[in-house]
């Protein structure tokens, strides 16, 4: 009977811990997608890699030699960081990337809600968004991770070594580069006089 009970007790627990991983994930799915998105440049590159983050960080918390977390958050994040730069590790040897053909293109165009914005700030935004993003894939892997992480995630610099596993002398110079590199490359964009 002990052991029937051990049984139907564990299952309870796995079945508890699923429905506490499925809530967490949901409170931290956003946000690690647009770290993903960020990092990868690619809408379906970063969901694919969100979901690969949270497949392993699932893997990773059933495992038996696991220590306590002290933040799930920041876990999570380098987990998610790492997934990223092993994507893009692998994707170096793509020397093309995929885009839907002119057809494809100028049909989802025209069936694109009007609304907002003025077709000239949607422009300038394009221009910005474009030549920022461009920039971001000038920069070594390091540099686009340590300036995503403290720009758009907002992380200290404690927090950007700890999740890079770098010294945060180290972070600093990845820092100091990415925006050196930055701000030389959308000067124009700022000082067109």
């Amino acid at each position: 009977m002990g052991v029937m009970a051990d049984r139907l007790e564990a299952s309870l627990d796995t079945q508890a811990s699923t429905r506490e991983f499925g809530i967490w994930m949901v409170s931290e799915q956003k946000r690690i997608f647009l770290l993903c998105r960020r990092l990868l440049q690619d809408v379906e590159e970063a969901d694919s890699a969100t979901q690969d983050a949270f497949l392993k960080a699932w893997q990773a918390l059933n495992r038996p030699e696991l220590k306590e977390l002290e933040d799930a958050g920041r876990w999570l994040t380098r987990i998610a960081v790492n997934t990223c730069l092993d994507r893009l590790r692998s994707r170096r040897w793509q020397f093309w990337r995929k885009r839907p053909n002119q057809q494809d293109e100028q049909a989802i165009l025209e069936l694109a809600p009007a609304g907002g914005p003025n077709a000239l700030d949607q422009v300038l935004a394009s221009e910005i968004n474009g030549r920022l993003e461009g920039a971001l894939r000038k920069l070594s892997l390091r540099q686009r991770a340590a300036f995503t992480l403290r720009h758009y995630e907002d992380r200290s610099m404690a927090e950007i070594a700890e999740i890079l596993d770098l010294d945060i002398g180290t972070v600093k110079v990845h820092l100091f580069r990415a925006t050196a590199k930055l701000r030389e490359e959308l000067h124009d964009l700022y000082f067109r006089h």
